[in-house]
């Protein structure tokens, strides 16, 4: 929904620019559509606020544009309940790191000589820790999990021995082609963001959990046309137009078990599992390094993140004795 006094949404014509940056994120920068998308959501709220407003075209809007409309989306920001204002702060922080990419672009293509951004600092954004489990609630999900009998129980309980093993995020995982699967059930081969590919080992749950579910993994293969496209994938579906288990399914699938478990509702989500994950193996005393490239994490201060969650004890470890992470370097 638009925000009050701002208009809506509906198909901006963009400057031609904004489509040929979205063009360089994609080709160049290997950015996935929905990144694209919404660096196109932003850059449009932006440039019909400078159309209505300002009298002025993103591409050449100067500081005070720029000041000004940022300042009109954090006053017209309505979220409700407490959260308002970190949300409004976020929003205004997303936009602006759009619009610094997108004048960088201009810059570097010798579309302008000025950045308009280069003075506007960044909001202040108080430090959100993800949500995460305690490994009690985690063994109560499995255990409920497994309680339930049949296929389904044991397939339930290979997407969450897998995702709590590896890390995977969701759609990494209900992707899985049987191709990812190594010798033995040892590791997986994932395909991450940008094609960048990963090597997980699997624990011993895991593998045990993996090959019961293979045992019964035919009986999720339909026996029309479309089974040759579900036989590809680890959790196939005959429902799905991807022949596999969709995202939106296994968000529901953990629902129903976090009810069943007695867990409160939103508690348990695919993201959370990962978050228990790294959460987990950083408070055992594993090697952030390690962990930044089990989840597949580009920069290993996306990472750092979780030694907020495990306390002083896991963050002094990681100050004293982890140079890189003290440096916040490498990819």
């Amino acid at each position: 929904m638009a925000r009050p006094g701002r208009p809506a949404l509906p198909k901006p014509d963009l400057h031609p620019f904004v489509d040929t940056f979205l063009d360089m994120l994609t080709n160049e920068r290997g950015a996935a559509l929905n990144t694209r998308h919404a660096y196109w959501r932003d850059l449009a709220d932006v440039s019909l606020y400078l159309r209505a407003q300002r009298g002025s075209d993103v591409n050449k809007a100067n500081t005070d544009d720029l000041k000004a409309y940022l300042k009109d989306l954090s006053e017209k920001t309505h979220i409700k309940g407490q959260n308002r204002n970190k949300i409004a702060v976020r929003t205004v922080a997303r936009r602006l790191s759009a619009l610094r990419q997108f004048y960088r672009y201009l810059v570097s293509e010798n579309h302008r000589t000025d950045d308009p951004t280069s003075t506007i600092e960044s909001p202040k954004q108080g430090r959100t820790l993800p949500k995460t489990l305690t490994e009690e609630e985690v063994d109560r999900l499995i255990k409920t999990a497994a309680s339930g009998g049949g296929g389904d129980s044991i397939r339930l309980v290979c997407l969450l021995e897998l995702i709590y093993a590896t890390g995977l995020r969701v759609s990494e995982l209900v992707g899985l082609p049987m191709s990812s699967i190594g010798e033995n059930n040892q590791f997986l081969i994932v395909a991450g963001k940008a094609g960048r590919e990963r090597m997980v080992p699997l624990s011993d749950a895991a593998r045990t959990a993996l090959q019961r579910y293979l045992d019964v993994r035919k009986q999720f293969i339909g026996h029309d046309e479309n089974r040759a496209r579900q036989e590809k994938w680890v959790f196939p579906s005959r429902t799905s137009d991807s022949g596999h288990l969709t995202r939106q399914r296994f968000a529901q699938l953990l629902k129903d078990l976090s009810r069943d478990a007695g867990m409160p509702d939103g508690k348990v989500s695919p993201h959370v599992l990962r978050h228990a994950f790294a959460t987990h193996l950083l408070s055992n005393g594993a090697d952030l390094r390690a962990v930044q490239k089990m989840l597949g994490h580009a920069d290993i201060a996306t990472t750092q993140i979780y030694t907020h969650i495990v306390g002083d004890r896991m963050k002094d470890t990681v100050e004293q004795k982890h140079p890189m992470a003290r440096t916040g370097s490498g990819n």
